[in-house]
Formats: C-alpha cells, sequence, structure tokens
C-alpha cells in the first residue's frame, strides 16, 4: 500500500520536527540513529515516526546506506514552502506598517 503524502504544513508544525529540518540544515546528511541521539527525551520509536512524517511530506529523503538510513533536506520542497511564505509577506509589510502608523498617532 502506498504512504500517503502528508501536508509539509503540518509536518512543520511539530517542534520536533523543525529541530529535524534545523539539524538537517546544519549537518546534512544524518543518520537516523545519530538524529535520535540529539532527543534523549523522545523515544528512537517516536524519532522514527517524525522522520516518517517528514519524508511522506517530502521535506526530507531518506537514502539507504548499509543498515543505515541517511537523511537529507529536499530543497525543491523546502523552496516551495519559502516561496509561499514570501507570497504573504506584503500583507504582514502592510499590517506592521498600519500598526507603526498607530503607535506613532497614540504617543
Amino acid at each position: 500500500m502506498p504512504s500517503k503524502v502528508t501536508d509539509p504544513y503540518t509536518a512543520v508544525a511539530d517542534p520536533t520536527r523543525r529541530s529535524i529540518l534545523e539539524m538537517l540544515r546544519d549537518e546534512q546528511p544524518l543518520a537516523a540513529g545519530d538524529i535520535a541521539r540529539r532527543f534523549p527525551r523522545v523515544s528512537r520509536a517516536a524519532v522514527s515516526k517524525h522522520l516518517g512524517v517528514l519524508r511522506r511530506s517530502r521535506l526530507v529523503r531518506a537514502q539507504h546506506r548499509g543498515r543505515e538510513n541517511l537523511y537529507r533536506l529536499e530543497a525543491r520542497r523546502i523552496s516551495e514552502i519559502m516561496d509561499w511564505l514570501n507570497s504573504l509577506a506584503p500583507a504582514y509589510e502592510q499590517a506592521l506598517e498600519r500598526l507603526k502608523q498607530r503607535a506613532e498617532r497614540d504617543e
């Protein structure tokens, strides 16, 4: 049975998964065991599930090397998310400008 693709925005909603993405940004590629060791309060099984969510959302990809899976960021998918976030920047900037104008009026 094919695995269901997970929404990438749902995937990044979890702080552990965001931490994994940050690790992979800084130190690519990493073995699943190396990632799990950096979360002493999280079981290896839970880290494995987090990696599965990230893989299904296509935010990371796994490469089998011997008995290990090495994980790395999927740059294209990250780029798609960044493009979407950047498309929202004008609305954010306008809201900040309105807030600034209100604050200046109230001084």
